[in-house]
């Protein structure tokens, strides 16, 4: 395998709240309801803030867009800084509550055209690790192929 892209992101817990809370914020549509739900459940069962969260998956889906930009090289970027489609980049929990990527197909389809087509960018595997200790909120994403 080869690394495509890799990305990295550090979020302020406490910060990310404030925008959660900031009332006519629309942070909370750069998650799916899948996502929501996923951060609900897992609050409940650490006993913690939903927010703590909500803060590692907003970290994973920084480092997923940083990696993808990284993988096209010299290619044009997909989207702009303002209409990356946050909801359809989804970090969720398997069935062991491992963590994985999910692209809507919508941005699968974005993502195979930016990398040229073909089938190396669909047999790319995105990889992606968050961690929370305290106030920060980090993750990695590898994509190889």
């Amino acid at each position: 395998m080869t690394v495509l892209g890799l990305g990295h992101d550090v979020v302020d817990v406490v910060a990310f709240n404030d925008l959660l809370v900031e009332p006519g914020s629309r942070m909370t549509r750069a998650f799916s309801t899948r996502e929501r739900r996923q951060c609900a459940m897992r609050a409940q069962v650490k006993h913690d803030a939903e927010s703590v969260h909500l803060a590692a998956r907003w970290a994973g889906k920084e480092a997923a867009f940083k990696a993808w930009c990284e993988a096209l090289g010299k290619r044009p970027y997909p989207y702009g800084l303002d209409d990356v489609p946050w909801a359809g980049i989804e970090v969720l929990d398997d069935s062991r509550g491992c963590p994985h990527i999910v692209l809507a197909r919508e941005v699968e389809e974005a993502w195979r055209t930016s990398m040229g087509g073909g089938a190396g960018p669909s047999d790319a595997r995105w990889q992606v690790s968050l961690s929370h200790d305290g106030p920060v909120a980090s993750a990695v994403v590898v994509i190889d192929g």
